[in-house]
C-alpha cells in the first residue's frame, strides 16, 4: 500500500489492535476480522443482502466482534485509474463511518477476488476480504 498504488499508506494508532474488513459488492459484502498481534484474518460469513438494510448487518458484526477501526477494499483498474466501482466503494466507507462512528482505512484491493479464486476460496468474497485485511496488517509498523 502505498501512494504508487493509488491509496496513502495509512497512519494507524498503535491502540487500534483489531479490525474488521469489507469487500464491497453492490449484492454481495464479504467480510473478514483480524487483529495487529497475529496479522492474519479469519473470513466471516457473506453479507448477501443489498442496499441499506446490509448496515443492519453490518452492525451485528460491529456489535459481535467490537473492531478498534474498519478496512474496506477499493478497487481500481490496474493502471490504477479510478472506476464506478472505486467511487461505490469509496461511498461505503464513508457511510460505515458515518453510521458507526469508526475510523474506516481504505486498502487498495486489485486482483484481490482473482486471488481468492486462485486460492480455491468457496467464498470468494470472505476470502478476498481476508485478502485485504492481510494486506492492511502486514503495512503497520
Amino acid at each position: 500500500m502505498s501512494a504508487a498504488d493509488g491509496l496513502p499508506v495509512p497512519v494507524v494508532p498503535a491502540q487500534f489492535q483489531s479490525f474488521l474488513a469489507f469487500d464491497f459488492g453492490v449484492k454481495r459484502t464479504g467480510v473478514a476480522v483480524g487483529n495487529r498481534f497475529t496479522r492474519s484474518a479469519t473470513p466471516q460469513t457473506t453479507i448477501a443482502i443489498e442496499g441499506d438494510r446490509r448496515f443492519e448487518a453490518i452492525g451485528a458484526r460491529i456489535r459481535e466482534w467490537q473492531p478498534d477501526a474498519l478496512v474496506v477494499g477499493v478497487p481500481f483498474h490496474p493502471d490504477g485509474a479510478e472506476h464506478e466501482n472505486t467511487r461505490k466503494a469509496r461511498r461505503f466507507a464513508r457511510q460505515l463511518n458515518g453510521r458507526f462512528g469508526l475510523t474506516v482505512y481504505e486498502v487498495d484491493e486489485r486482483y484481490s477476488t482473482t486471488e481468492a479464486h486462485a486460492l480455491g476460496a468457496r467464498d470468494a468474497d470472505a476470502a478476498s476480504a481476508c485478502i485485504i485485511l492481510e494486506q492492511f496488517l502486514r503495512s503497520l509498523p
